[in-house]
């Protein structure tokens, strides 16, 4: 059983309350529509309901959030483009939260009217296409964590399964290289993917590297400890001889790829490292720092069919997404 939690509440203060929850679906039709009629057909509304909606917006804003362009429908004003960036930040910071309260309660749901089904537990550095795999297979039940956490969880035989990444191509760093030796442990390549700095539209501050990060006093945001991100900017660092105590935000932590970019599209930070393919979602500008295979480990108990559904899964998605690409035969 699948369980989906989504943000709502209300602002206050102005004109009017603001609905948090249908303001974020306004403003994200008219992003992408451009237009009052394509509000109203994405959301299945009149075109007299989508306008009242915007209407009641502006009211409460006291300032028009989009305006209309002769030949080319209605574009979001400075104002429209900044509430949607901080809802879709919000929506991005919830995620894992969220995500948590989704799998305990789809967990305590399961018991109650699906004991009977065998499921399979697995914790996983965080990826967006791994995420949508996993929503196309119901009996896996998925729970984020950095990488090291997550092997940490398959240890403890609080999973099945782990997901986990450690950096570009290149023998395996201290503590993964012993998860290959591993006798009870089986670990195969999932797929490959593409990471790099994701940086502020029209990169402004000319980043090209990690090393001008600090010289050029740009506002970082990592990844939480453990994270196999985190691990290979370090690495990265070390080989640049930056000291990380010199990154302005080095100890500012996010837990996901979007929350890392929705900050640098809301203008909160100027860098991060994440996948090309957030990078593209958020259209921020981009410089590749390398590739990286992201490997599934499991119990060698495990029987391998159990798994097999999402590894195809995987390198079929993998072959068609920007900044992805199968793991190489073998």
């Amino acid at each position: 059983m699948r369980v989906s939690l989504r943000m709502e509440g209300r602002a206050g203060g102005g004109r009017a309350d603001i609905a948090l929850g249908p303001t974020h679906a306004l403003l994200e039709a008219l992003d992408r529509s451009g237009s009052l009629q394509g509000v109203a057909e994405e959301l299945g509304v009149s075109y007299r309901s989508a306008w009242g909606q915007l209407a009641a917006l502006e009211h409460a804003l006291g300032r028009p959030a989009a305006v209309k362009t002769k030949g080319h429908g209605s574009v979001l004003t400075p104002l429209g483009t900044g509430l949607l960036a901080l809802l879709r930040a919000s929506q991005v910071r919830l995620g894992p939260a969220l995500a948590a309260e989704e799998l305990a309660l789809a967990e305590g749901l399961r018991r109650l009217l699906q004991p009977e089904v065998a499921r399979i537990r697995l914790a996983a550095s965080h990826d967006p296409l791994l995420l949508e795999a996993v929503e196309a297979r119901p009996e896996i039940d998925l729970m984020i964590a950095g990488s090291l956490d997550a092997l940490a969880r398959l240890r403890e035989g609080a999973v099945e399964a782990a997901g986990f990444h450690f950096g570009a191509d290149g023998p395996p760093p201290p503590p993964f290289d012993a998860l290959f030796r591993d006798a009870e442990l089986a670990v195969a390549p999932l797929f490959r993917r593409e990471q790099g700095l994701l940086l502020a539209p029209g990169n402004p501050l000319r980043l090209t590297g990690v090393a001008d990060i600090a010289a050029r006093r740009a506002r970082f945001v990592n990844r939480q400890r453990g994270a196999g991100t985190r691990i290979w900017f370090e690495r990265l660092c070390r080989e640049a001889g930056l000291p990380v105590d010199e990154i302005i935000g080095y100890h500012s932590e996010e837990f996901t790829h979007q929350a890392v970019a929705a900050l640098i599209a809301t203008g909160a930070a100027d860098v991060g490292m994440g996948t090309r393919a957030v990078a593209e979602r958020f259209a921020l500008d981009y410089r590749p720092l390398g590739w990286e295979t992201y490997y599934l480990a499991a119990r060698a108990a495990l029987p391998p069919e159990r798994l097999a559904p999402l590894r195809d899964l995987m390198r079929n998605r993998a072959r068609a997404v920007s900044g992805y690409a199968p793991p190489p035969e073998g």
